[in-house]
């Protein structure tokens, strides 16, 4: 008990994901059970305000709206998470690995139907790596069109064969490098999110929702990144937003 007291709230929440022995797919949606909402949700909102929770859960439950006025492309985009997240769900019972081929994917279901006209006059594409320089951020960042591929494969290298117990510091240094090299015409942020948390469930680790509300910490943690390659405040964030995730199980075990 003593031991257990020491434990912060982040090793509380990992050790109680890693409690439930997750190997199926059915296993995880039980595990995600309206964590997949709310991720979808924040993360969907940190970058279009207009975005709202019953409208998440009304699409993810119901698979459709009721009384809807705003743009359809919010309503994509909801729609959009919805498929995702089954993509996700069907890759973990394939056990595929986090590639190339699977972020294009997740990308892809993410921006469906939302590329504006612009992007599209320029030849972008949804699961396609960007044919033009989006530079965005306070520090500027975004590879060059001609470097996205070389780039993303060896960020993708370097994620093979890592131990179960690197997994959190492992995801933050992808996310921070996917952010950095900002690799599609749109939908970065949302693809580089849930990208990460697909690594963490292959890693025995809980996925992690970065709370809308906690934006300007997140911006913040990935700038630092950026000016200094220094990961350490997004490896802090992300714990504090792991227990923030997961706050609820933890207390309901105390």
């Amino acid at each position: 008990m003593e031991k257990e007291n020491a434990m912060t709230n982040y090793e509380k929440a990992a050790a109680i994901w890693q409690s439930k022995k997750i190997t199926t797919d059915a296993e995880l949606a039980e595990a995600l059970n309206g964590h997949s909402i709310a991720f979808a949700y924040h993360s969907g909102k940190i970058e279009n305000d207009k975005i709202t929770y019953h409208d998440t859960r009304e699409i993810f439950e119901h698979d459709g709206v009721t009384s809807y006025t705003g743009d359809l492309r919010t309503l994509f985009e909801i729609r959009n998470g919805k498929e995702a997240h089954e993509l996700f769900l069907d890759a973990f019972r394939e056990r595929r690995i986090l590639d190339e081929k699977f972020i294009k994917e997740l990308q892809e279901k993410l921006t469906q139907n939302t590329y504006d006209t612009r992007r599209y006059q320029l030849g972008e594409r949804p699961g396609q790596y960007n044919l033009h320089d989006y530079v965005t951020g306070r520090e500027e960042i975004g590879a060059s069109p001609e470097d996205v591929a070389d780039e993303m494969a060896e960020l993708l290298e370097e994620l093979l064969d890592v131990p179960d117990s690197k997994a959190l510091t492992a995801a933050a240094y992808f996310h921070a490098k996917f952010e950095n090299i900002h690799p599609f015409a749109d939908g970065n942020g949302r693809t580089g999110r849930l990208a990460m948390n697909y690594f963490l469930v292959l890693h025995n680790h809980p996925p992690i929702i970065i709370h809308e509300e906690d934006r300007k910490g997140y911006y913040e943690a990935l700038e630092a990144w950026d000016a200094r390659q220094d990961l350490e405040p997004l490896l802090i964030f992300l714990q504090e937003q792991t227990a923030k995730t997961w706050e609820k199980q933890v207390k309901r075990r105390k």
